[in-house]
């Protein structure tokens, strides 16, 4: 009787394992997919047009992609009423820098079946200068279609560059009148 506990114990241990790694792998996946569209992108400047959204949208969970169509139809209704104003949100909005990330690494994903979150190592490479190096974090969550990026939190540390969550920036443009 022992031993059959032990072995379901151990069983169960093992699927346990099984899928961790299951998800850590689809985590990767979904977060390499957006990173390789990021990448046709390049430099990646301010609201993605519908067009390029659609390019995303396998990646994209629902709650960001509508967090980026409302913020496109703010920018819109900006640039309608502000004829010689600079958009709402210039510069890359997906990583922490500006300029954007010349190179991308999607590093360790952990998590859970719900949800999770992957390292991402950036760097900035500009000819002549020093390359720029961060780590910004990759927010995903599971659903019907598979893993999805819901949110990015910029791990930047100079002065001028996204901060927080690329959510609460899309909800900041989203609320501007």
């Amino acid at each position: 009787m022992r031993t059959l506990i032990v072995a379901i114990l151990v069983a169960a241990v093992t699927a346990s394992a099984a899928c961790a790694a299951a998800d850590e792998a689809g985590m990767a996946a979904a977060a390499n997919g957006f990173y390789a569209v990021y990448k046709t992108f390049r430099p990646s400047d301010g609201i993605p047009s519908p067009a390029d959204r659609a390019k995303y949208a396998p990646f994209l969970s629902p709650a960001l992609e509508k967090l980026l169509t409302d913020a496109g139809a703010a920018e819109t209704r900006f640039a309608k009423a502000n004829k010689d104003s600079p958009p709402l949100v210039e510069g890359d909005l997906f990583t922490s820098m500006f300029e954007g990330a010349t190179s991308i690494e999607v590093g360790a994903c952990s998590g859970d079946a719900g949800s999770g979150h992957c390292t991402v190592k950036l760097e900035y490479a500009q000819t002549g200068s020093k390359p720029t190096n961060w780590i910004d974090t990759v927010y995903l969550v599971n659903t019907e279609g598979g893993w999805r990026v819901d949110d990015v939190a910029y791990g930047g540390s100079w002065a001028f560059g996204n901060k927080g969550r690329l959510s609460e920036t899309l909800k900041q443009t989203i609320s501007f009148q």
